[in-house]
């Protein structure tokens, strides 16, 4: 593993910024506040860079956001230079593309790997952030920009027993850099979310059994992807300065926006409708969802009907009728929870040597020595495969223990009330940037890359502005705060996801507060706002 060129020390390092993250945003942060002549660190848990695309290397690990526009925008001479080599890349792809970039633009000599942050305090004297690690060492900076990511604190179920396993636990999210040879082995899944499915849709092939735990079915949409050759890869790159503009303005930060307008839908007779919704089911993407009718979110009977529409594509790939209806969702809407794409995962149960085992009734008991108890039966493993989630939007940033101003716990703030302001700042918490934070389109509606490297862009024109400005403090008044928090509730309001229980409303946490962890507003209006709240010198922020 790649050493950092930062040195192990027992004193404080001081810095302008500490960035948290070497993913994604962290990455793209520490490029932008270099830029700004900065004296920047990036600190991660990892022994490398890339984030999720780090963590995140189980079987059948892909983007499901095309590669033309799961990619940075700031450099014409990358676009060039990096050949994608499928439309929805696997995570060693991602990796290395990652790798690409950090080593393109120097970008390791400022990080510190294998640091993981234990507390982060705000002192009112120095105005400066000191951040703590695990081993010990101690940071300092003006500014604490948290690039964490909003699906990295994985969620592991509290299932007993699991000390007396004699098998292997692994965690989709903590899986083994080594690999985890799988052959022939007795397999356990639980969880059928979009990570789930990908594990499953991958292994089933090569296990002697496997057994699928499933508490809540899922609609997926069948994949359609391809290789590139050069003539593709030419194609792509011929387009890639309108795509740059394009992702900007759209309501998920793709280069597709709603097919049909509002209304629309209601003046298409039935066949026309069924029409649209095969031409668009053709295409293999998530322009199923989020490139389709605007209605699908907020409008029960269009949205019935487009579950309907889904409800037989997996009926007719699954042979058992009865197996078909447990794998049919009915409780919820199409679109309202997490939509995976798949490749294969319906089929997989039509396979002699995979079972799918209920859950939702009958919830697992816990671990015997042998394997996993559901329902008084006792299911013999070799490997349980933990596809389990994630404490979403706010997770990474909770479990840092961070204390900003007269010693507020953003940890107690968040359990009982997940605020923020544009999901970028936290009132009481001055100079902490929160990209990826709840309540901004970054945390679920947004191709990723998209969303966070505008919240990025966003950050560093701030921190810029105060610099010129001759300030060096910024912070949300609370009443910028409570006006923000209204209209991302009010918007939330107006769709079927707060009457879906998934982890989109933090409801996959015992204890957590109920509210829309992501701002589903559209990310082009999501920008606006952002750019409105710049040229306005950040009116509603105080600052010093």
């Amino acid at each position: 593993m790649p050493e950092t060129a930062l040195q192990r020390s027992s004193e404080t390092l001081q810095f302008d910024a500490i960035v948290v993250g070497a993913g994604i945003a962290g990455l793209y942060q520490l490029y932008r506040l270099r830029e700004l002549g900065m004296r920047v660190c990036a600190l991660d848990a990892a022994a490398d860079v890339g984030g999720t695309w780090y963590w995140n290397c189980y079987p059948g690990a892909r983007v499901d956001s095309q590669s033309h526009v799961y990619q940075y925008w700031f450099s014409d001479q990358l676009l060039q230079e990096w050949d994608w080599q499928e439309r929805f890349p696997a995570q060693p792809e991602t990796e290395r593309y990652l790798n690409f970039v950090a080593d393109k633009f120097d970008l390791r000599k400022d990080i510190r790997f294998n640091t993981r942050i234990a507390s982060a305090r705000w002192d009112e004297g120095t105005r400066t952030w000191t951040l703590n690690s695990e081993a010990g060492e101690s940071f300092t900076a003006r500014y604490f920009v948290s690039c964490a990511g909003m699906l990295s604190a994985p969620l592991v179920p509290p299932f007993p027993g699991h000390e007396r396993f004699r098998g292997t636990i692994a965690h989709t999210a903590r899986w083994p850099r080594e690999g985890l040879d799988l052959t022939g082995k007795r397999v356990g899944v639980v969880g059928t979310g979009a990570t789930g499915i990908q594990v499953i849709q991958t292994i089933a092939s090569q296990v002697a059994e496997l057994k699928v735990f499933q508490r809540t079915p899922q609609y997926a949409v069948a994949m359609h992807n391809e290789h590139y050759d050069d003539a593709g890869r030419a194609e792509l790159r011929a387009h890639y300065p309108e795509y740059r503009e394009q992702v900007q303005h759209t309501f998920a930060g793709f280069a597709f926006d709603f097919a049909y307008q509002a209304g629309e839908y209601y003046r298409m007779t039935p066949q026309q409708r069924r029409e649209a919704l095969d031409k668009l089911w053709q295409d293999g993407s998530l322009a199923f969802w989020i490139g389709s009718f605007p209605e699908l979110v907020v409008d029960e009977a269009v949205s019935e009907e487009v579950s309907e529409f889904v409800r037989e594509k997996i009926r007719a790939r699954i042979q058992d009728p009865e197996l078909a209806e447990k794998l049919t969702p009915y409780s919820y809407g199409f679109g309202t929870y997490r939509v995976p794409l798949e490749k294969g995962y319906y089929d997989v149960f039509n396979r002699d040597n995979v079972e799918l085992v209920d859950v939702r009734e009958t919830p697992i008991e816990g671990f015997t020595e042998q394997g996993l108890v559901v329902g008084g039966h006792e299911y013999p493993l070799d490997v349980v495969v933990l596809a389990t989630g994630f404490d979403a939007g706010t997770g990474a940033l909770s479990r840092m223990d961070v204390h900003g101003r007269d010693g507020r716990s953003l940890t107690e703030l968040w359990n009982r009330d997940i605020r923020s302001t544009l999901g970028l700042q936290v009132h009481g918490f001055p100079n902490l940037f929160t990209v990826a934070g709840p309540l901004a389109p970054s945390t679920a509606f947004c191709n990723m890359t998209t969303c966070l490297q505008q919240q990025v862009d966003w950050v560093t024109d701030c921190i810029r502005w105060l610099r010129d400005q001759g300030h060096n403090v910024i912070e949300p008044s609370a009443e910028k705060e409570e006006e923000w928090v209204q209209h991302h509730d009010e918007v939330a309001a107006a769709t079927l996801m707060m009457r879906t229980t998934s982890w989109y409303t933090g409801a996959n946490i015992e204890g957590k507060p109920r509210r829309l962890l992501s701002y589903i507003g559209g990310a082009g209006n999501y920008h606006k706002i952002c750019d409105q709240v710049k040229d306005s010198g950040y009116a509603g922020f105080e600052v010093a």
